[in-house]
Formats: structure tokens, C-alpha cells, sequence
């Protein structure tokens, strides 16, 4: 793990302040004698048995280990294991000790580099071959015998050449890499735990029996040696570590379930989709009914956007890269673009025109206002587009559909007067939500602001464009995290992050403010005064890419779509032939009403029928036998909980099912 600058203490006789308070109660300062003390044996003399629930201390913006000592003067606050930091310092310890298995196991092992990561934590290891299924199970069972021996890590700090020295001479030739790439006079500290010691910053926990029944080891994967690929070849190693034993079970639960609910493994089962070598990777192949769930949800879009006041537009799929020149995509995106060169006649023997494949659909949306002269009784204007584009992803990142290379956005923008922008900012906010809510998200939003490498636009444009979202989040009363450095190269935006039925975050829906493309396309209109002004202009997404959401969808519901979703709301069973003429008459009338039903008809057992439309996970099953011929009724049977309605007539059922798709409406 990567070093960090040494901690510098003063050492007195004086007070400091002690702050013992759970992590979600408001700080009461606890003044303790400073003598020269560690904070672990201040904190085992106050009170032991809360010392197993503390792992480190933040001392300013220094987060440190309980064997510092701290400072006179210094405020101390206590990090608890189950708070955000205390649980990556309890990861970031599971990593160490990780690697101190595998050396022991694999001695020729050489390690790199083990952070701890959201949920969990890695280390990456250079080996002569794969690690194995058996191989992970031996690495958790000689972790588990580190972990019960109770070894204290220790810290130390090093000069330069001493750490070059140790590291050579371990054979640790990623260590030395990584010593040789820091500055000349930064500071380098190492963590031993027994006989393995690390470059490492720290903090760490007091020792490894801390982590007694808290970890597991999930996976292996292959990882380039800094995720280049003309380096070596890595295997790294995935495993979680939680507080305490009950929320470790609940994540591996979730983990067990999210197997489940994988929407690769769903889109195969519900022959929704298929992602092919053949075809290319990250190209989605939709089947029949993936096909019909993906027209469902966009005609939903459709409908919900001309309601508000959109405008239906299309841009061409290419467009001249002078233009992505103009825009700085060809700068700032390229990497992400595809391009290609026409020929302009017959005649061109030369290498033609080149021609950007677009990755945005914003391009054509502004030549679109610019075609015409526009007043500000024209504004705002709204173009939605349902815009498929292309980008080039690394075949390493790709993923079902939720990481694809082509794909389509439900693209809008909003070009409006700079006095509009407030109203409008909101009521995308408001459409957000009204979304978020019929498919069951809840929702957190952060701003995420002007990257620190590439980006377009002068600084008092930034800082209009900033400043007009945190205006809009303040008036609508909504709370927000900053993203710092994670904005469009043109603009900074709002980003929504949904929370599905398992707790996972993903990013979906976003809006970007922008004064800067406006003015490199010469958007204008004409004012009330008569005079030229510059609008502003706003790109939008509500659920982003149709391919994404619909991945997130399908391991939201894990592939029980609601009925106003579900591409066959309504299967038909028969019973026996003698019924099927009674079902296809169903069957037609269901269809006849606009509800979207399979007939099967088979010479099968019906049990073997109902086991197939419940795996096919269809919201009715209606079971036509001798008594529903007879009574000209149907008896109804969900998929929830597998159990049956009472006997209606199909009108009655029809006007149920209109009464459920119409409480879904928004």
C-alpha cells in the first residue's frame, strides 16, 4: 500500500481533549491528563470494554493509530469500527493480514499493492500461477490462525535507502518500484505484524484479534500491475470485513442474493437479452421480450416528457469531427469516441471526410435551435431524445448491460434564458422524483464540480454554472454531498444516485449546467430589448442509459416486473385439450382489452405449465379447467404468492387489471 507522510507529535504534561461519544450523538469533550501516554492506554484505563469497539483516532484531519501519542492541545476523536473510517482502517488491516497468509502459503509470492475498497478490500499479488478456488480456501483458514495469535501491528518510520535496503532484500521488487516513484524528501513509514512487514501508511488496528469473525475472502480475479495492460498480469484477491459478525452475514446474504438477481443470469433465463462474441462486446442483442420491455419503458418516457413540455427530436448517428473539434469532445473525449472517414463522391480517392460516431447527443440538439432565429418568447426550449450512441469502453470494464459500448440515453436539453434556469433546474429535480417513486428508489444526490485536468469554459462561467445548482438544491430544500473533480468537461451537474431493493447505489439520472457550449456554437436569441443575449443551456437524463436501467431493473425486482412493465402480463393454462378452445377465447379477449397474454395450450401437465410461467416469473396465471368452461369464469393465480383469487368473470378480471395498471400511472 502506498506510504503517507509521517506524523509529527509534541509531547507534555498538559490536558487534551478526549472525545468518547458515539459516532451519531453530538461530541462531548472528555479532558484526560496528557503524561506521555498512548491513546490505547488512556482509553484501556477509561473504559475497556469499549476499547473493542474504537480502532482508531482522528486527530485534526490526521487519522492515527491508538499506539500514537497524541499532542497538547490536540482535540482527539475516537473512530469507532462500525463508522466509515473505522471500517476501512478494519479492512485495510484484513488486507495486511491477507497478505501475511499468502506469503506464508506462497513464500515466492511478490505483493504490490491491498487497499481497502467500498464493502471489503484487495491486495494484488505476482504469482507463477492462478490462484484456485482451493487455494483461497487455505489463504482464509491460515488468516484465521494470524488472526487468533492477537499480533500487534507496528508502526515504523524509515528513511529512504533503509527502505530500499529491507525491500530488495525481501525480494519485493513492486515495494521498491513504488519507493523510487515517491518525491526524493517524502517521508516513508512500515506496519510488521509478526514476521511480515509492509510500506504502508496506516493507520492500522491495535492487533489482528480484531478481525476474529469479522472477514471473508470472496473472489480472484486478474488485475494488471497499475491497471496497464502492457504490464504483468496480477491475481488479486477480493475479500469483506465488517464490524461485527451479524453485519458481516447480512452483506454475504446480500452477496448470495445479488447472485440471484443478476440481470445477466435473469436476461438468459427470461431470454431478454444476449451480449454474443460474434456480434462484438458490449453490442446488445435484444430478444422478443427484452425487446417489448425496452419499447414499454421508452413509450413510458415518451408519454411523460411531452406531458411537461418537451419537443421529440432525432440527430444523425455521425456527425463531421470538425464539429466534436468545436465542441472539445475531440480533445477532452476522444479516447471515448469512434471514427471513421467518407468518402464524399466517386471520384475522392483520397482518405474523405472524417466523421465522429456521436457518444453525446447534444450536437445536434444545438444545431437543431440554431436553424432558426429565436426570441425569448420562444425559450426555454426542450428537446428530448431517445439517442443511441457509441463509446468506446475497455473491454475490462464491460458488463451486461449495465457497461455497454452502445446504448441509448433518454437525452434532453433545456436551452432557456439565464433567468429561467432556476425554475427549470427544478422541475427536473421534481421529475426525477416523480419517477424515482413509481419504480420504488429512493434517492441521494451529489454535486459533482469542475475536473481538475480536463475541462472547457472560463472560470466565471464554472462558478455561474456551480452556483446555479447549489441555488436550485438550497430553494427545493434538498440535501447534497460534493463530488469535487467529478463533472462534465463542459459543466458541473447534480447527479442521482437510486438505492435498489438490495441498498446498492447506482448513478443514473443527471443534470449538467452549461454557459460554455452555448458559446462556442453561437447560441443566441433575441431579448425583450431588442438585442442579442446568450442562453444557457441544461443536458438531462432521467433514467440515463435504457440499457443500464433496465439492468438495474431487473435485479431490483430480480426479474418480477411490475404488471405495467411485465412484457406478458397474463399467461393461460389449460388444463387439458378439451379446454383449449374456451382458453384461446380468453386469450383473444384479454388481448382484444390491450393486455399483453400467452396461451399455452400444450398437451402438458399443468403443474409442469404453472412451474414454467412462475420461473418465467408472469404476474397471472389464469388456470382454465371444467369449471371454468362450465361457469364462463376464470380464477386468477399470482405470482407473489403463488396463491388463487376467487372465481370472477373475465370482465370483472380485465377491470382489476386496468384498476392495478392504472394506480401505477404517474
Amino acid at each position: 500500500m502506498a506510504p503517507l507522510f509521517l506524523f509529527f507529535a509534541a509531547y507534555s504534561n498538559l490536558m487534551l481533549t478526549l472525545h468518547l461519544t458515539p459516532k451519531s450523538s453530538p461530541f462531548s469533550p472528555l479532558s484526560l491528563p496528557a503524561d506521555g501516554r498512548t491513546l490505547f492506554e488512556y482509553l484501556a484505563e477509561q473504559d475497556k470494554a469499549r476499547l473493542r469497539e474504537v480502532v482508531a483516532a482522528r486527530i485534526g484531519e490526521r487519522l492515527v493509530d491508538l499506539k500514537s501519542v497524541p499532542a497538547d492541545g490536540d482535540e482527539v476523536f475516537l473512530v469507532e469500527k462500525d463508522s466509515s473510517a473505522g471500517l476501512e482502517v478494519l479492512r485495510h488491516s484484513a488486507a495486511h493480514v491477507m497478505a501475511e497468509a499468502v506469503k506464508n502459503l506462497f513464500p515466492q509470492a511478490m505483493v504490490t499493492i491491498g487497499p481497502a475498497i467500498k464493502d471489503g478490500f484487495y491486495y494484488d499479488f505476482d504469482v507463477d500461477r492462478p490462484f484456485t478456488p482451493e487455494d483461497l480456501q487455505a489463504i482464509e483458514k491460515q488468516m484465521k490462525e494470524l488472526v487468533k495469535k492477537g499480533r500487534s501491528f507496528v508502526r515504523r518510520e524509515v528513511e529512504r535507502q533503509e527502505a530500499l535496503a529491507l525491500f530488495r532484500d525481501l525480494g519485493e521488487d513492486y515495494k521498491v518500484e513504488l519507493i523510487n516513484d515517491l518525491a526524493a524528501d517524502e517521508p516513508l513509514s512500515l506496519y510488521q505484524s509478526g514476521d511480515f512487514v509492509d510500506l504502508c501508511r496506516g493507520p492500522h488496528l491495535p492487533d489482528t484479534s480484531y478481525l476474529r469473525g469479522v472477514f471473508k475472502l470472496l473472489s480472484v480475479a486478474g488485475a494488471y500491475w497499475r491497471g496497464d495492460v502492457k504490464n504483468r498480469m496480477l491475481q488479486r484477491i477480493y475479500g469483506t470485513a465488517f464490524a461485527d459478525k451479524e453485519a458481516l452475514q447480512k452483506h454475504l446474504f446480500l452477496l448470495e442474493e445479488a447472485k440471484k438477481r443478476d440481470h445477466r443470469k435473469l436476461g438468459r433465463e427470461l431470454d431478454l437479452f444476449s451480449i454474443q462474441d460474434e456480434a462484438g462486446a458490449g453490442f446488445v442483442i435484444w430478444h422478443p421480450k427484452g425487446a417489448l420491455l425496452r419499447t414499454l419503458l421508452e413509450d413510458f418516457e415518451r408519454r411523460q416528457h411531452l406531458k411537461r413540455g418537451y419537443q421529440i427530436v432525432m440527430g444523425p448517428q455521425m456527425l463531421k469531427a470538425d464539429l466534436w473539434k468545436r465542441s472539445g469532445h475531440f480533445e477532452n473525449y476522444r479516447e471515448n469516441m469512434y471514427f471513421t472517414r467518407i468518402r464524399e463522391d466517386a471520384e475522392d480517392c483520397g482518405e474523405g471526410q472524417e466523421y465522429g460516431i456521436k457518444p453525446m447527443n447534444c450536437l445536434a440538439h444545438m444545431l437543431i435551435y440554431n436553424s432558426r432565429l429565436r426570441s425569448y418568447r420562444d425559450l426555454p426550449l426542450r428537446y428530448f431524445e431517445l439517442g443511441t450512441v457509441h463509446r468506446h469502453e475497455a473491454s475490462g470494464v464491460l458488463h451486461g448491460l449495465l457497461r455497454v459500448r452502445c446504448f441509448t440515453q433518454d437525452d434532453a436539453h433545456i436551452i432557456c434564458a439565464p433567468e429561467q434556469l432556476q425554475a427549470e433546474i427544478a422541475a427536473i429535480l421534481e421529475f426525477v422524483a416523480e419517477v424515482m417513486r413509481l419504480f420504488g428508489f429512493p434517492y441521494s444526490l451529489e454535486l459533482s464540480t469542475r475536473p481538475a485536468e480536463k475541462s472547457i469554459g472560463s472560470d466565471a462561467d464554472w462558478e455561474r454554472a456551480t452556483q446555479a445548482l447549489i441555488e436550485a438544491l438550497g430553494k427545493n430544500g434538498l440535501e447534497y454531498q460534493v463530488n469535487a473533480g467529478d463533472g462534465a468537461f463542459y459543466g458541473p451537474k447534480i447527479d442521482v444516485k437510486l438505492k435498489d431493493a438490495l441498498g446498492r447505489e447506482w448513478q443514473c439520472a443527471t443534470i449538467q449546467c452549461d454557459f460554455t457550449l452555448p458559446e462556442r456554437f453561437d447560441l443566441s436569441y433575441i431579448g425583450a430589448d431588442g438585442d442579442k443575449h446568450r442562453p444557457v443551456m441544461l443536458h438531462r437524463v432521467i433514467l440515463g442509459s435504457i440499457e443500464r436501467f433496465i439492468g438495474i431493473l431487473i435485479e431490483h425486482y430480480a426479474g418480477a416486473f411490475p404488471l405495467w412493465l411485465a412484457p406478458e402480463q397474463v399467461r393461460v393454462l389449460t388444463v387439458t385439450e378439451a379446454h383449449n378452445e374456451y382458453g384461446r377465447e380468453v386469450a383473444d379477449n384479454l388481448q382484444a382489452a390491450g393486455i399483453r397474454v400467452f396461451a399455452d395450450l400444450r398437451n402438458e401437465k399443468l403443474g409442469k405449465k404453472i412451474r414454467e410461467a412462475q420461473l418465467d416469473k408472469i404476474p397471472y396465471m389464469l388456470v382454465i379447467g371444467e369449471q371454468e368452461v362450465s361457469s364462463r369464469s376464470v380464477s386468477p393465480r399470482l405470482r407473489e404468492q403463488g396463491e388463487t383469487l376467487e372465481s370472477q368473470s373475465l370482465e370483472d378480471f380485465i377491470k382489476h387489471l386496468r384498476n392495478e395498471l392504472k394506480a401505477a400511472e404517474l
